[in-house]
């Protein structure tokens, strides 16, 4: 079940590789010492070898496509295909973002159909499709925020960040040179009404909430919470990468937040990770629009054009356009779903989430009471006297053919065991990921030692996880070559 490298797998008999001609005018001879002393050692394999092996390099990745991915807080649901169809459109896909606008319109009416959309689902009234990602739509917000206050002539240094957050929030709050105040949860597992309070003043620029929160839990005292940062003159700033429990349900605009981050590659079921493409547009209430991201998709008897002459606006925040095949997947998505079946999907994914933790009551510590929203978190504390954690918890689950939820976050909760089933998976399947779980726990308490070793029958086992962050290798190197 290992895969050798394309430098271990060269043979000499082969031909070297044939390199296309470089279409341009050879460049006047480099001076000797940069000049290499021996051809580079690139591999030697006939082109049947080369498919064959990243054929099966491919085999060993874990994806979505082949099993169950119950990646807590990232939503990893199933992507239609129908998505990837309408991304590939020749209309769409063979677009140069330098073209003249005119030549682009069906484009820019996607980009102003699918940003009145998201306005709908958010309760928002202008959106900006530019961010790259969640993290990059905090970062945005934070920025149109801090821009707001500025032009009022207040320096507000302060951005408010519950200790269940998730990590990019005061990450991006640091980045735009706040000051990160952490308020606490409270033994419910919401936030302590009363420790806002008392951290609330005139420098709190902004409040970073999600709701659900990370837990998977209603912040029930929503308005309350938006009625006191408004009170101070604070902005409430929504984390989107939740809004999977509430399209078509509620709307963050309606519960007061002012800005608002929707992970299109969360919950609108475009591709997700390895650092792209995702896409994070934000939306804002109307005493932010100025201050949008330029340019703006507009419209104009009938015509649509791109609007850069925004004064206050905050500035590009990411080249052309943003990713603009995440916006056509998306459009697809919303299209094809429609307003009652956005509303379903979330309705199914917090029946999934409620279903896997009622199945999982007795089995793992259950720190909050439910009912949960999209997701939950457990625990593997309850497993402690066997010297068993959540790490060995999520092994196992790999050793099952069960992707391994998100251990250890949030922070708040010891061997945290974090779940999001989606809408997307079917009651058998959620049924043998629970039955897996249970008979990890029972093997945990019959022969923990057995279960400290798995898994034994993927490509790797247990890496030195610890080595390989300290001391990454990234760059493989022939016997006896140092440089």
């Amino acid at each position: 079940m290992t895969e050798e490298l394309t430098f271990e797998k060269s043979h000499p008999s082969a031909p070297p590789p044939r390199l296309p001609e470089a279409g341009v005018e050879a460049a006047p001879r480099l001076p000797a010492n940069l000049l290499r002393k021996r051809p580079p050692a690139l591999p030697r394999l006939s082109e049947p070898e080369v498919m064959r092996h990243y054929s099966r390099l491919a085999s060993l990745n874990y994806s979505i496509s082949e099993n169950f991915y119950p990646l807590g807080s990232c939503t990893m649901k199933y992507n239609p295909v129908a998505n990837e169809q309408a991304a590939r459109l020749p209309g769409f896909a063979e677009l140069h973002p330098y073209q003249d606008p005119e030549t682009i319109q069906g484009a820019l009416e996607l980009m102003w159909r699918l940003e009145r959309a998201l306005c709908e689902i958010a309760g928002v009234d202008r959106i900006t499709l530019q961010p790259a990602a969640g993290a990059h739509g905090e970062w945005t917000a934070l920025r149109m925020i801090q821009a707001y206050h500025l032009a009022r002539g207040e320096e507000r240094s302060e951005v408010i960040v519950p200790d269940a957050a998730h990590g990019t929030n005061p990450a991006s709050a640091a980045l735009c040179g706040f000051r990160v105040v952490e308020v606490k949860s409270a033994p419910d597992g919401r936030v302590d009404v009363g420790d806002l309070e008392a951290k609330l003043s005139n420098r709190v620029a902004a409040l970073m909430l999600t709701n659900p929160n990370t837990l998977g839990l209603f912040e029930r005292q929503i308005l309350e919470v938006s009625e006191m940062v408004h009170a101070t003159g604070a902005k409430l700033y929504y984390d989107g990468a939740n809004l999977n429990a509430l399209m078509g349900i509620c709307r963050p605009g309606d519960m007061g937040f002012d800005a608002v981050h929707m992970n299109l590659h969360k919950t609108f079921t475009t591709p997700h990770g390895g650092g792209g493409p995702g896409s994070g547009p934000v939306g804002v209430k109307a005493d932010l629009v100025p201050f949008l991201p330029r340019p703006t998709v507009e419209r104009e008897n009938g015509r649509f054009f791109l609007d850069s002459e925004r004064p206050q606006s905050i500035g590009r925040v990411r080249s052309f356009y943003g990713n603009f095949g995440m916006l056509v997947r998306a459009f697809t998505y919303i299209q094809a779903m429609g307003g009652d079946g956005l509303t379903q999907a979330s309705k199914d994914a917090v029946l999934a989430a409620n279903y896997v933790r009622k199945r999982l009551e007795g089995v793992l510590d259950l720190p909050h009471e439910g009912p949960c929203m999209h997701e939950f978190v457990a625990s593997a504390r309850n497993l402690a006297p066997q010297g068993i954690k959540a790490l060995d918890l999520a092994k196992g689950l790999l050793e099952r053919g069960f992707y391994a939820p998100t251990v250890y976050f949030p922070l708040i909760v010891p061997e945290a065991v974090m779940v999001e089933p989606t809408e997307t998976e079917s009651k058998a399947t959620l049924d043998a990921f629970a039955e897996a779980v249970k008979e990890i726990v029972e093997l945990a308490r019959t022969d923990p030692d057995e279960l400290r070793a798995e898994p034994r029958s993927l490509p790797v086992g247990r890496l030195d996880e610890v080595r390989a962050a300290r001391n990454p290798v990234l760059r493989w190197r022939p016997d006896g070559e140092s440089d």
